[in-house]
């Protein structure tokens, strides 16, 4: 699949949404100079592309105890992308991030239990092969959050197969 080229219309209109989703496309034609129709088609190729999604976020505050935390992960180099492919995909994981340093992964999710990192951690990511050890630790108090940068959902509930 190649990559969709984007124009300098699609950057600007790119831009008006993620600072207001809700804005009409009449509007954004209207500050963009261009047609309500070609905002509307513009729109729909970038949905259809998977390059914008229109979401509601909630803040940390909707979850009585919702915590954000992370499982910093070291594994064996060689495997890292096949590693991170497979954390993503465990339920409960919101984002995956393969870094540089002491840990070559680092894994985001939002708690209401501790057992649920524990469960997340120890018993699912550990468990794989290939890698060797994690740390976590778990947000007390959020400073700065910019939602347009990552967006961190509520998790679903983990199932026992997994």
């Amino acid at each position: 699949m190649s990559t969709p080229l984007l124009d300098s219309l699609d950057h600007q209109l790119i831009d008006l949404l993620s600072r207001d989703a809700r804005v009409s496309n009449r509007k954004i034609a209207a500050e963009l100079g261009v047609t309500e129709g070609t905002v509307r088609g513009r729109i729909k190729r970038l949905q259809q592309d998977g390059l914008i999604a229109f979401t509601a976020i909630t803040g940390f505050e909707m979850g009585q105890r919702a915590r954000l935390a992370f499982i910093n992960i070291q594994a064996d180099v060689d495997r890292v992308r096949d590693l991170a492919r497979t954390i993503s995909d465990i339920p409960g994981i919101n984002a995956v991030l393969v870094t540089m340093g002491p840990f070559n992964i680092t894994a985001m999710c939002l708690i209401d239990e501790l057992d649920v990192l524990v469960e997340l951690a120890s018993d699912k990511i550990l468990a794989l092969d290939g890698v060797h050890h994690v740390e976590t630790s778990i947000a007390v108090k959020t400073v700065k959050y910019n939602a347009r940068m990552a967006k961190i959902t509520r998790p679903e509930v983990l199932d026992d197969e997994n």
